[in-house]
């Protein structure tokens, strides 16, 4: 039994419960995009969000239908953006899978997720969870932002290490921050209680996209080399921006220069991982990712001991310790 098995046992069955629930959600009278829903469907990932649904409810109170409908609502809206994303950086595979984009080409894709988008916002219209859609649609606004600021820093190659925080705050956490928020809001929490498991999906979300950018520098699959795929994109990642404070300016111009020209050499990309590993990125990065864990779990520390806070605490241990 893997890990993550034992952090979904408290809501296992729930899970269980969720895939027809989620299957029937993306449902749809057109062939076409029911054939695409379930090739998404037969796809899917770890479920890692609905499970920090339902663990943040379980934690604050009694998993209910609202709960199923906050899983359902943020679970469309990651399936949106990760179909977008694909689209916009022209990737051609998910999870080992052709990517939508790949099968159906870019239109249809986007198209695909508009749809999920507005199936998510009807889901929580439908069902009269306007709070729940609050929190969901400002993390649609976030996200937004912080792949729009992303792209104009990099295009300029001046992303500090604040605006590094402020984009993967936005990019990432802020969806992980709506799963724990909307799964204690399912179960009527306090306001306090709500913005005390958003806080905590926040640090676990800086947590997981740090632990997603050093997985760029440090060896991978059979031939044990890093894949350097965010040097190829030019993405400026945590790593690289501290290693870049600790030279001076004539060396700091030539390793960007590597990474303006890394998209169609391999070498550059070893010379760019060789210099992050030299000038201490990682072990830096590492620091980093360790205290936000910290902070995630001492918001857990504050609730009495249960399964779900044994749940959540082997989850945030998970992000910073997985593989991939």
């Amino acid at each position: 039994m893997s890990k993550l098995d034992d952090i979904k046992k408290p809501v296992n069955h729930d899970l269980n419960e969720f895939e027809p629930y989620f299957r029937n959600s993306m449902s749809s009278k057109v062939p076409l995009l029911d054939v695409i829903t379930n090739y998404i469907y037969r796809r899917k990932g770890k479920q890692l969000r609905p499970l920090i649904v339902f663990l943040s409810a379980g934690l604050n109170g009694k998993i209910n239908q609202s709960t199923y409908v906050a899983a359902g609502m943020i679970e469309l809206l990651h399936t949106a953006t990760l179909i977008h994303d694909d689209v916009v950086d022209e990737a051609y595979e998910r999870r080992g899978f052709f990517s939508i984009n790949a099968l159906w080409r870019s239109k249809i894709a986007v198209l695909v997720g508009d749809y999920l988008l507005s199936k998510g916002l009807l889901l929580s219209i439908e069902k009269n969870e306007i709070e729940l859609l609050r929190i969901m649609s400002q993390a649609v606004k976030d996200m937004s932002e912080g792949e729009l600021l992303q792209i104009e820093r990099s295009r300029k190659m001046d992303i500090d290490e604040s605006t590094y925080f402020e984009i993967i705050q936005k990019k990432t956490a802020s969806l992980l921050a709506s799963c724990a928020a909307n799964g204690a809001s399912s179960v009527s929490a306090t306001p306090e209680m709500i913005q005390r498991m958003k806080d905590f999906g926040t640090y676990l979300g800086m947590a997981f996209q740090i632990k997603d950018d050093l997985f760029d520098y440090q060896p991978q699959g059979i031939i044990g080399k890093p894949t350097g795929n965010d040097i190829k994109e030019k993405k400026l990642t945590l790593p690289l921006i501290y290693s870049l404070t600790k030279v001076q300016k004539s060396e700091q111009s030539d390793v960007l220069k590597l990474v303006r020209s890394s998209k169609k050499s391999s070498k550059a990309v070893e010379k760019v991982v060789a210099f992050v590993q030299k000038n201490g990125g990682l072990d830096y990065s590492t620091q980093k990712m360790e205290e936000f864990k910290d902070k995630a779990l001492q918001i857990l520390a504050l609730y009495p001991e249960s399964e779900f806070r044994s749940s959540l605490e082997m989850l945030t241990d998970y992000v910073v310790e997985r593989r991939k």
